[in-house]
């Protein structure tokens, strides 16, 4: 088997399509079956079962999945480390971030890391904390920027604290606690919530907030991007708490200092186990050491 192999079988397993995968890879469709087919020859098991309307993988493909994956991940990371030992970055930097990252200007740092290494190819993907921590442990981002509450913090991975933060109400603009200059827990308890959903981290530093203060609250409101929580806010469904400094970048809203607030802190991840050249220049180039 060679890694051209590999990565068809990778390129059918995500598209579920030999059509698709033959697009993605450039080649004609006729050549990419002609070479899985071969490969199945070679293992003695089909990888994919394909009918009229569908293609999936069998057992032994969902079991052939993930080494394939890691074979293509080792050669690429050995292409770059070749690459770096000759004064050049190459390879990818897969990078992470939740919604309402704020200690860093994420897309400033992306266009200046992309002119100075060119060779590189950059993907971002946009999540909850303690998905990118999982996704940064098992090798399929290199970097993510993520925010916990002071009681925790990121396991199973290297972290670098950013920023330590204050979270702000935010209510609608004809809300009666709009002209006020500052507002307490217990008085936003009798308010109806927008939130993120119940158990992610940027839920839990407001759950734990408003149980120590021995207060309860409903959330009636649970969405997954700061950005949808304004677009309830702002006609009057509810209101919500979100870090200060990312409450600039709010339109359409009014926000309130919390006299009793909870905080979260923003931290930069990556494996424990070492990183690629291009992760290490990403690093670098925000002065992470």
């Amino acid at each position: 088997m060679d890694l051209q192999q590999m990565r068809y079988v990778v390129a059918v397993a995500e598209t579920n399509s030999f059509t698709r995968a033959a697009e993605r890879c450039l080649v004609v469709q006729s050549a990419l079956s002609h070479q899985i087919a071969r490969l199945e020859r070679e293992l003695g098991a089909r990888l994919f079962e394909r009918t009229s309307r569908r293609v999936r993988l069998t057992p032994a493909g969902m079991a052939f999945l993930p080494a394939a994956r890691q074979c293509l991940d080792a050669a690429e990371r050995a292409a770059a480390e070749v690459a770096a030992a000759v004064g050049e970055v190459r390879g990818r930097l897969a990078v992470g971030l939740i919604p309402t990252v704020a200690a860093a200007d994420i897309p400033g740092a992306l266009l200046g890391y992309r002119r100075k290494y060119p060779h590189v190819r950059i993907s971002l993907r946009v999540g909850a904390s303690e998905d990118l921590v999982e996704q940064v442990k098992q090798g399929s981002l290199d970097v993510a920027f993520l925010g916990l509450p002071p009681t925790m913090r990121p396991e199973g991975v290297a972290a670098h604290e950013l920023a330590r933060d204050r979270l702000v109400a935010v209510v609608a603009p004809d809300h009666p606690l709009a002209d006020e200059p500052a507002v307490s827990l217990r008085r936003l308890s009798s308010e109806t919530f927008v939130d993120f959903p119940a158990g992610t981290a940027g839920r839990i530093q407001s759950d734990l907030a408003f149980s120590a203060a021995g207060l309860s609250r409903d959330v009636a409101f649970e969405v997954t991007t700061a950005d949808y929580v304004t677009r309830l806010v702002g006609p009057g469904l509810g209101v919500a708490m979100l870090p200060s400094a990312f409450a600039p970048q709010l339109t359409g809203v009014v926000t309130i200092e919390v006299t009793d607030a909870p905080t979260r802190v923003e931290y930069i991840i990556w494996s424990r186990f070492g990183h690629t050249p291009a992760a290490a220049a990403f690093l670098k180039a925000l002065d992470i050491t």
